[in-house]
């Protein structure tokens, strides 16, 4: 979570993240403007007029860097990425490797993109952002709905299969829905949890769920049945960081994902559907929790494992045939 947010277009670093009871509560995204296929909102989808700002680090960018990828969108949609520290002033364009610099508004700190997007603006600062050239300002930044837009208003430039089928569409939702609280959200509202309560609480409903989708997936090879949808793509970037970070970081620590057979195999499978690795930058993530969140790790120190090798046979087409 950022140290810090911006009020009234001000940055201002003493606000932390919200919390009720020692519940870890996330706020609610801002820009939620539409890109559309036929340009009725106001927003065409065209070549060359958006651009995607993301850290390697954040889940919820995570989704939408493969969402591009796999779409091949990449020639349509620029990208610019974050460092993977996030200190006193939020995200920022450090010099790192994997830092991709601001070429569309010249930004040092993606505060600057929302300042310029908005003036007056009060809220966090977080990725991911799709910008719009034209305009010059923000179109949305909820993962969710940028991945749909990514999936299904850009066909004409993309390439990739379609993630959301139309008859899929309602079991798509419901499981992005489904696994959100208690897996995607519950492992910041367990390592976000400031009293013991709030944290047992979070835990046990994270591990309940993955041992739920243990279940299901010991029968089909994907959330939804037998081809990979955006609901694949919405849980993949919490399972990958899930041993390497939460595990120990956020002290979701009842098993590990190695430790669930058809997870751990659903994962590597994800895991090496073409271009999938490259957008899995885990120096990024492990620097980006272990040196960014000090209240919970004061030393800074960024462990050197655990070893994962998610390139191991998966076995995972036995459930397709």
């Amino acid at each position: 979570m950022a140290p810090g947010m911006m009020v009234e277009g001000e940055w201002k670093t003493e606000r932390q993240w919200r919390s009720e009871n020692g519940r870890f509560v996330r706020s609610t995204t801002s820009f939620r403007d539409w890109v559309t296929a036929d340009g009725s909102s106001g927003f065409p989808a065209e070549a060359g007029r958006y651009h995607l700002y993301i850290a390697w680090a954040c889940p919820w960018a995570h989704r939408t860097a493969i969402l591009r990828k796999l779409k091949g969108l990449e020639e349509a949609i620029s990208l610019s990425a974050v460092g993977s520290f996030m200190g006193d002033e939020g995200w920022a364009f450090h010099d790192e490797p994997g830092v991709i610099p601001d070429t569309v508004n010249g930004a040092h700190y993606l505060r600057e993109v929302y300042a310029k997007a908005d003036p007056e603006y009060t809220g966090r600062v977080t990725t991911p952002v799709l910008w719009d050239k034209a305009s010059g300002t923000i179109v949305n930044n909820e993962s969710r709905e940028i991945i749909r837009m990514l999936d299904t208003e850009f066909d004409e430039l993309a390439s990739g299969p379609d993630y959301c089928p139309e008859d899929l569409r309602d079991k798509i939702d419901e499981t992005i829905s489904a696994i959100y609280e208690p897996i995607n959200n519950g492992v910041y509202r367990s390592g976000f949890a400031t009293s013991q309560e709030a944290y047992e609480e979070a835990v046990t409903e994270l591990f309940d769920a993955l041992d739920h989708w243990e279940g299901v997936l010991s029968t089909r090879r994907y959330l939804c049945g037998d081809r990979i949808t955006e609901a694949d793509w919405c849980m993949f970037p919490t399972l990958v960081r899930f041993d390497a970070v939460y595990h120990g970081h956020f002290k979701c620590n009842l098993q590990r994902i190695v430790d669930y057979p058809n997870l751990w195999g659903y994962l590597r499978d994800l895991y090496q559907q073409p271009g999938v690795a490259e957008t899995a930058n885990m120096e990024h993530i492990k620097k980006h929790y272990y040196r960014s969140h000090e209240s919970i790790n004061p030393t800074r120190i960024v462990p050197k494992g655990p070893i994962l090798d998610f390139t191991e046979p998966h076995g995972r087409d036995r459930l397709s045939r």
